[in-house]
This record gives C-alpha cells, sequence and structure tokens, in this order.
C-alpha cells in the first residue's frame, strides 16, 4: 500500500501539470485552483488511503501522450509486482492502441505487455510479442531472454537452444552453463527412447557448451555403466571430483558398482579411503561401512562410525551407527535402540537432502534447475540430514 501512495504522489502532480497545460493560453500554465475537479477529487482518494479508487481518476485524467507515457509504464509495473495482473495489461493494452507513441515507446509497451502476459501464465500471447519484438529489433534482448524463460517453462529445450544461440552471448559463461543443461535434457529424453546415439551425441554438445557441466558427466558415466564399460564409467565418475566435488554423493553408488563388478574391490577400498580423507562426508563414509563390515567386521566399523561421528556428527551416520549396534545387542539395550531408531528415521525423514546454494531452497530429491529461483546448477547435496538411510 506504502509502495503504490509513494509512486501515486508524482502521478498526481503529473495529473495536475497535464490539466493546467490543457488549460494553457499562450503556454502560461493555469492557476492549481483553476484545475479539473477530477483532480482534487483523486487527492482527496489519495489522501483517504484509497488508492485504487485515485489511480482510476488520474488514470482517466492523464492522456497518453509523449509527456505521459513513462508515468503510465511505471503504474503498469507496479500494479504486475503486486500481483494486480489485469490492471497491468489493461494500461499497455491502452498503451499500445494510442496512435501517438512513436516506434521505441511502443516497443517498450509491448515488452511490458508480454511480461505481464508471462506473469498471468498467458505463455503464448506473451511469446507472439515477444517474437515480433524480436523481429523489430528493439528491446530484441530483452524479448529473447523472456522468450528464453517461456521454452524453459514449457520444456520445449530445442527452442531454448535457438533463442540461445540469437541471444548471441556464447562467451557468457551463464548462457553456456544453461545451454549444457538443454542439451542433457534432451539426451535424457534420448535416453528414455532408447536412441543412444542421438543422447551421446548430445551429451558431447553439452560438454562443448560446458566442460565443467557435472550434468553431462554423470549421464556419460551411467551409459557407459550401463553398456558395462566399466573401466570408462570409473574414469567419468571420478572425473566429477575434479569439477565440483558436493555431486560426489550422486555418483559413489554408481562408482562402487562398476569397481566391484569388475572384479576391483581392493582398488575400490583404497579409493574411497584416499576420497574419503580428501572430502570427509558421511556419503563416502557410509559406502565405506557397508565394505568394511563385510571385509574388516563390525568391531573395527562401529570404531569408524564413531571416530566419524565425533568430528562430523550427522543423522544419517548416526543412523548407521544404531542400526551397527542393533546387529551385536541381544539383550534389554536392544529394545532402547530400537526406538532411537525410529525416532532417527523419522527426523530424517522431514529433512530435506538437498538445498539451492542461491535461495536455500530445500529438496527431497535432486533438481538442475531451483523450482524456486530457476538457477540452473545450483542445487547440491547436503552432507548431513537427508530423508533415508543409505
Amino acid at each position: 500500500m506504502l509502495e503504490l501512495m509513494i509512486l501515486l504522489l508524482p502521478v498526481a502532480a503529473a495529473s495536475g501539470w497535464w490539466v493546467a497545460r490543457r488549460g494553457n493560453d499562450k503556454r502560461e500554465p493555469k492557476p492549481l485552483q483553476d484545475c479539473s475537479p477530477a483532480y482534487f477529487k483523486g487527492l482527496n482518494y489519495l489522501l483517504n488511503e484509497q488508492p485504487d479508487k485515485a489511480i482510476d481518476v488520474f488514470i482517466k485524467m492523464l492522456e497518453v501522450d509523449s509527456d505521459t507515457v513513462e508515468t503510465h509504464m511505471a503504474l503498469g509495473n507496479l500494479f504486475r509486482r503486486r500481483g494486480e495482473v489485469e490492471r497491468a495489461i489493461r494500461i499497455h493494452q491502452n498503451l499500445i492502441a494510442r496512435p501517438s507513441l512513436d516506434r521505441e515507446q511502443r516497443a517498450q509497451a509491448l515488452l511490458e505487455l508480454g511480461q505481464d502476459y508471462m506473469r498471468a501464465g498467458l505463455f503464448d500471447r506473451a511469446e507472439n510479442l515477444f517474437v515480433e519484438l524480436a523481429e523489430t529489433k528493439l528491446y530484441s534482448n530483452q524479448a529473447l531472454t523472456n522468450l528464453l524463460e517461456i521454452y524453459q517453462q514449457e520444456k520445449d529445450w530445442q527452442r531454448c537452444l535457438e533463442i540461445a544461440a540469437q541471444l548471441g552471448k556464447h562467451k557468457d559463461p551463464g548462457l553456456r552453463m544453461q545451454m549444457a543443461h538443454f542439451y542433457c535434457e534432451l539426451a535424457q529424453y534420448e535416453m528414455k527412447s532408447h536412441n543412444i546415439a542421438v543422447a551421446e551425441e548430445y551429451i558431447r554438445k553439452a560438454q562443448l557448451a560446458d566442460r565443467n557441466c557435472v550434468r553431462a558427466s554423470i549421464l556419460q558415466g551411467d551409459m557407459l555403466r550401463d553398456r558395462r564399460d566399466y573401466q570408462g564409467a570409473i574414469k567419468i565418475y571420478q572425473h566429477i571430483e575434479d569439477q565440483d566435488a558436493a555431486y560426489l554423493p550422486e555418483i559413489i553408488g554408481g562408482l562402487k558398482d562398476c569397481f566391484l563388478s569388475s572384479g576391483r574391490r581392493r582398488e575400490l577400498l583404497e579409493y574411497l579411503h584416499a576420497l574419503y580423507q580428501r572430502h570427509p562426508g558421511s556419503n563416502v563414509m557410509l559406502v565405506l561401512t557397508d565394505l568394511m563390515l563385510e571385509d574388516e567386521g563390525e568391531e573395527r566399523t562401529v570404531d569408524f562410525v564413531l571416530k566419524h561421528l565425533s568430528g562430523n556428527p550427522d543423522l544419517k551416520v548416526l543412523g548407521r551407527l544404531i542400526n551397527l549396534n542393533l546387529q551385536r545387542e541381544v539383550l534389554h539395550p536392544r529394545e532402547t535402540l530400537q526406538v532411537l531408531e525410529t525416532a532417527v528415521r523419522q527426523l530424517l525423514s522431514t529433512q530435506p537432502a538437498y538445498q539451492c546454494e542461491h535461495c536455500g531452497f530445500g529438496l527431497k530429491r535432486l533438481h538442475w534447475r531451483c523450482p524456486s529461483c530457476k538457477s540452473w546448477s545450483s542445487i547440491k547435496p547436503l552432507e548431513g540430514p537427508a530423508h533415508q538411510f543409505d
């Protein structure tokens, strides 16, 4: 409400000035007391904190011309930010209908109206306006940026790539990173359709667009594992540590499968111990406990878990410790441990497993684009609480 009233003050002043100017004789301003009664009526609404009524009065008084276009634009933008999209659309449509607008002013009004339509979820209408703007070369970058957002919302990844190419900013790391994700989306679709050769080509293009694209590496590793090229998959999975170690939890299971399937258990243990020294997170540690339990027994494994917990407390590892003790206890303490394990599981079920680095949004599963702030590659696994035991 305060923001709207602050904006309406210059609107009221502009309205009074315009009414006075229309009554000019030889360019001499008309005294304020001789202004239209509607002007004072609008002021009265404004002073009595009735901005909606004040808006209607001032809009009727303000004829659209070169002196008032910016005022109308500002009002429309404010309505859109407040969520009053219908009003914003009405104001911007009114602007576009005026023959007095020059070419640039009309293009600006089209851009604003397109953004109104986007906010209202009317993507088809918004798309038509932005395509028209892009063709006129006025506000084309803004129009293309909005088109890119629309096509991402619609998951039309081919069009996303076309728009990204038109933006002509391939040296922009942010845009190249987005392009890599578009290629990965297409690759995943082709993988589901068993078009492996096409999927591989999209993965290659994703890596050309962004050589540090973790998602492309994960897809490539998964494809190699599926065709039983375990050595090739291991090499790709291990490379992800250099790209972004935060994503190690996403490949540690696949890495383990590849080592074991190729009969390289000892190498796996050595690698995991070295990896744990570099990145002492719970996910690597829990895979190690599975192997240690089989190879070294419960006592050594429990000692390892206790040492980890002393410096890196988290619920996931605590749950594993309880589980290990349940296997060892046979008397009354077992009941207590069972209750504690159940409580920990319940706590874990309420916790996010992933979080956006940009906006802090928490999720249960990995999304490559944040549902909240729409950033790509900003969702990272959490090393602490998780929604289930491994």
